[in-house]
């Protein structure tokens, strides 16, 4: 018996509209187009960019790395620090063994201040000498004055003497005199040519006498030539000591500036030569990036071109920054064996120009590290 087909559910009836299939397509078809527009958006801002923008990778933050050295040898007697630690400027970082350097200065400075005792010594005795010869000079003058001046004196007696001997010689020739009188006048002609003699040899005593003062006066000239030779002694003793003081200074190695310490070198106890390194350091502040340039793109990079820093270590971190200076040879004329080409076979290839960028503005201290690697962005505008 034909009962005809069999009834649907109405759960499982199926409602379709006129025009779904074709909606469904039409979303597809304009999300496909619109995927395709943003990647031909991207695609085209990167074609852009790319030809815009010079992209470096050979770039690193660097520092002035301080190579700190003895210019001494001796013994490491402290060593305070150690690799990593931040400083300030004048910090103790290696005390080296100081007792040898330290007499010495102490011996120096004993030389010298016998050297001063000595010049007060002779200083005074200028002073005793010059009171001593002006006095004795002064009393040489007076006495010398005083015999010149009894000089006449005694030989106006002498010729009055002789004059009275004379007559009393004429009188006893004519019987008016008396021998008494003539023996009287005779003692005192004598007496009078001795006191001339007597004053004569004052006056030649007193000669002497202003003569060994001025001896004396010139043994200040002897005194002043001694004191005028110490002058070259004391220089000569202030520069050993000051040689002997820079040497003992440089026997305590302080932190230069504000900075941090990269690496030791050596131990406390061990022996230093001259000049061996022993510590490594830097200033934070002075932090910036050298990168090398296709000498092919060099001539968008000029001192003051602005640029853009991205760090490895910092994704998505953007520093800005403006090139400092351009150095003027290529790396490869600083290589330490050089190509010369002596084969005659030459392959050409790009080289590389060294440039400096300053951060503008400049990083927190600490923030970034000397050998991190980098990025620098520059547009391509000449």
């Amino acid at each position: 018996m034909d009962i005809g087909p069999p009834k649907r559910s109405a759960e499982a009836q199926v409602v379709r509209q006129p025009g779904g299939r074709s909606q469904g397509r039409r979303l597809r078809l304009a999300g496909a187009a619109l995927v395709v527009l943003v990647g031909l958006g991207f695609s085209l801002r990167w074609l852009q960019w790319q030809f815009t923008h010079v992209v470096l990778d050979d770039a690193r933050v660097t520092s002035d790395m301080v190579m700190l050295a003895s210019r001494v040898p001796g013994w490491v007697r402290e060593l305070p620090v150690t690799a990593g630690d931040s400083l300030r400027a004048g910090e103790l970082l290696v005390q080296m063994d100081a007792r040898e350097s330290t007499l010495a200065v102490q011996e120096l400075e004993a030389r010298l201040a016998g050297l001063g005792a000595r010049r007060a010594e002779l200083q005074a005795q200028r002073v005793l000498v010059d009171q001593q010869s002006a006095s004795q000079h002064a009393a040489a003058i007076a006495k010398l004055d005083s015999a010149r001046a009894s000089l006449p004196a005694a030989e106006a007696d002498r010729t009055f003497a002789e004059a009275e001997y004379a007559r009393a010689g004429q009188l006893i020739g004519s019987g008016a005199g008396t021998r008494q009188r003539l023996e009287q006048s005779r003692a005192a002609v004598d007496s009078a040519r001795q006191k001339v003699l007597v004053a004569a040899a004052e006056i030649r005593n007193a000669e002497a006498l202003l003569a060994t003062a001025l001896a004396a006066r010139e043994q200040l000239n002897v005194l002043d030539r001694q004191l005028e030779s110490l002058g070259p002694q004391q220089r000569e003793l202030t520069a050993t000591r000051d040689r002997a003081g820079l040497d003992l200074a440089d026997r305590t190695i302080r932190m230069p500036f504000d900075g941090i310490v990269d690496r030791i070198f050596i131990d406390p106890g061990e022996y230093v030569l001259a000049a061996q390194r022993i510590i490594l350091v830097h200033s934070p502040t002075a932090i910036r990036v050298e990168a090398n340039v296709k000498e092919t793109d060099i001539r968008y990079f000029r001192p003051g071109t602005p640029v853009r820093v991205t760090v490895d270590a910092y994704p998505g971190q953007v520093f800005q920054g403006e090139v400092d200076r351009v150095i003027e040879a290529a790396t490869s004329e600083f290589a330490l064996l050089p190509s010369p080409n002596p084969s005659g076979n030459f392959t050409k290839i790009t080289q590389r120009m060294p440039i400096r960028v300053q951060f503008r503005p400049a990083p927190p201290p600490g923030l970034l590290r000397p050998g991190m690697m980098v990025q620098v962005e520059a547009e391509a505008r000449e």
